[in-house]
């Protein structure tokens, strides 16, 4: 389940093309233009199919399903567009999410359920993750009393939404330090996400594909490493086995099978947890690890019931 201009799905595809796995790639955006839908429910269960242009996918043969990256379901601005989106999104939606006997990687409530990062915070530490602390708020005085007592404070957007700037380019709010002197009545329009920043030797992606994880040391020559990909090395590590057994409990919890977890090392070697991106990126690796992983994906989506069960 995903767009058609999903590089990183194409990995897995061909992948799966290349063991003689059947494959069909749908994007729930293009409904109805380019989807059609037939779905029938009775005392039997769910049958019917969806088609696309060239593919056509029985509702009841379907043994598992990678969602990925969609695009948004069909609107626009009039009332009777967005109803019609609506009903897209209610009508197909739920089809796609409750295929008879099918393994999802993940399922798409899952993935919405471990999206906020107050939860995955929460979450991780009742299950014995180490977080830094972390102020949530849109009140300028105590986002001011929080950078003064835990300075250097970094600022961490809740969501990476699409914004556009003057330029007709697309912007990005990195993650980045804050200087208490820039606080302004901007704070109070809505909430923003304060953290502690680690006193960090390097970072690390932790990719979680069911019951087998990659864990990849990051060193940027910057605070961010998302902007100096060209820059970083990437080294697979071993993860410590307190780390690996809270990832699991964490993973559990959400119901996922597939997580993107970040960690900062402090200098004493401990691992601190950021956040997990239940569909994180994966296929800006080198090829050496992005090959494990889109192997591992492959597996899991070709044998769930066999390796589900170990």
């Amino acid at each position: 389940m995903t767009r058609l201009d999903d590089a990183t799905a194409d990995l897995v595809i061909t992948e799966l093309q290349q063991r003689n796995v059947p494959v069909v790639r749908l994007d729930p955006g293009g409904f109805p233009d380019r989807l059609r839908l037939n779905a029938f429910l009775g005392g039997q269960g769910m049958s019917g199919s969806v088609l696309t242009d060239t593919r056509t996918a029985d509702l009841t043969g379907i043994r598992s399903v990678y969602w990925r990256r969609p695009t948004p379901y069909a609107t626009g601005p009039g009332q009777a567009e967005r109803w019609c989106g609506d009903q897209a999104r209610y009508g197909l939606g739920g089809i796609l999410a409750a295929l008879p006997g099918t393994h999802y990687v993940n399922h798409p409530w899952r993935n919405r359920d471990a999206e906020y990062k107050p939860v995955q915070l929460a979450t991780a530490a009742r299950c014995a993750l180490r977080i830094l602390p972390t102020l949530i708020t849109n009140q300028p005085a105590e986002a001011r009393r929080f950078l003064m007592e835990y300075r250097p404070v970094l600022y961490k957007p809740l969501w990476n939404s699409d914004y556009t700037g003057p330029d007709g380019r697309p912007w990005t709010v990195w993650v980045d330090d804050v200087d208490p002197d820039t606080l302004d009545a901007g704070v109070a329009r809505t909430a923003h996400l304060f953290q502690k920043r680690l006193d960090k030797t390097g970072d690390v992606r932790l990719t979680v594909v069911g019951n087998r994880s990659f864990a990849i040391r990051i060193d940027s020559p910057g605070l961010d490493w998302r902007r100096t990909y060209d820059q970083n090395s990437y080294t697979l590590i071993d993860t410590p086995p307190d780390v690996d057994n809270a990832v699991r409990v964490y993973m559990e919890t959400f119901g996922l099978v597939y997580g993107a977890f970040d960690f900062g090392i402090d200098r004493a070697g401990l691992w601190w947890m950021y956040e997990c991106n239940p569909n994180g990126q994966w296929a800006w690796f080198p090829g050496h690890i992005t090959a494990r992983i889109t192997n591992a994906l492959a597996d899991r989506l070709e044998r769930p019931g066999e390796l589900c069960e170990r």
